[in-house]
């Protein structure tokens, strides 16, 4: 891992992305990140997320159709780009590493 490395919140997006495959927009990331975290995020957090993640190029977007539920607005879906996986995998062996050995040491 370089100075590249993924942050703890852009890990969960990219996973959260990767879990929702085509439906992968904000409001469903949100609700995953959420429901398997338990950590509540704004709008706001997972837009600036995706956008680094973007300019990073682990993830692409493109723009679905305009629904009437949302005013005629289209709906901006993200994929995960292939650098995106190998990242991820990189972080979570980084991880695993550190924890390897730490839990017989820990207080209960």
């Amino acid at each position: 891992m370089g100075r590249d490395s993924l942050g703890d919140f852009e890990q969960l997006v990219l996973l959260a992305v990767a879990r929702l495959g085509e439906q992968a927009y904000v409001v469903p990331i949100l609700e995953e990140i959420a429901t398997r975290t338990g950590r509540e995020a704004s709008h706001a957090a997972v837009y600036v997320a995706l956008r680094r993640l973007e300019a990073k190029n682990l993830v692409a977007s493109r723009l679905g159709e305009p629904t009437s539920e949302r005013g005629g607005r289209a709906k901006r879906f993200f994929r995960l780009e292939p650098d995106a996986i190998e990242r991820l995998r990189e972080s979570r062996d980084a991880l695993l590493s550190m924890w390897d050995g730490v839990e017989e040491g820990l207080p209960r």
